[in-house]
């Protein structure tokens, strides 16, 4: 496991940036933590180094498509509204592993069958301007 301190936003985007580099297309990213933890700001970070920007939210879409200029496709969900039952209609799914796809799934807790060798991503609060950032599987960040 790696775990990182972020100490701001941009803290956190430059882990996510750092984090870009040992992903290369068919990988699931869980991430987890409270609300406001940092998770989107992460996947800013990731998609930036992709050359990718304009990355929001999924709460109200439920699920993101960002094309990066190489046409790797990163795919950026939120299952906090959904309970498990309906985690399936969302296509998660398919997304999953497939070549050229970089998977990002915040609260995977409701998703019942994630894939075994997803790299776990977990976001701790230590205090109001400080975050942990736990990075587990995968390559080293």
């Amino acid at each position: 496991m790696t775990v990182y301190t972020s100490h701001s936003e941009s803290d956190t985007r430059r882990i996510g940036e750092k984090f870009a580099g040992t992903l290369r297309g068919g990988e699931v990213v869980l991430l987890s933590g409270d609300l406001g933890a940092g998770k989107t700001v992460f996947v800013r970070g990731v998609c930036g180094a992709f050359g990718v920007t304009g990355v929001r939210s999924p709460s109200f879409t439920l699920i993101n498509e960002y094309e990066s200029p190489s046409g790797l496709l990163i795919v950026h969900a939120d299952l906090y509204r959904l309970d498990p039952d309906g985690v399936g209609a969302t296509g998660l799914d398919e997304y999953a592993g497939s070549d050229g796809v970089i998977t990002f799934v915040e609260w995977p807790e409701r998703w019942r069958n994630p894939p075994g060798d997803a790299v776990r991503v977990h976001f701790e609060a230590v205090s109001e301007s400080e975050r942990e950032i736990m990075i587990e599987g995968g390559m080293s960040a």
